[in-house]
């Protein structure tokens, strides 16, 4: 089976979203195994990702909260 690359979280979801629909239905076994195995890559892709950008977060937030200041100087 060929590695799956999304472009995208949201790419990634969108065929996830699309593989949940089909596999819903009648499939052969083959075809079902082969989505599975598709979705799992996917899942691995997505939970990779989230990962990442909660690290960013968390460094982001590292400081603590700033206060916003929405009053002009003017």
């Amino acid at each position: 089976m060929k590695k799956i690359t999304p472009k995208s979280f949201e790419e990634a979801l969108s065929r996830l979203e699309s593989l949940t629909q089909s596999m819903q239905g009648e499939m052969p076994l083959e075809d079902a195994l082969a989505a599975y195995q598709e979705g799992n890559e996917l899942v691995r892709y997505c939970q990779t990702k989230l990962a990442q950008v909660e690290q960013k977060l968390q460094v982001l937030d590292a400081d603590g909260p700033k206060e916003l200041n929405l009053e002009s100087d003017e």
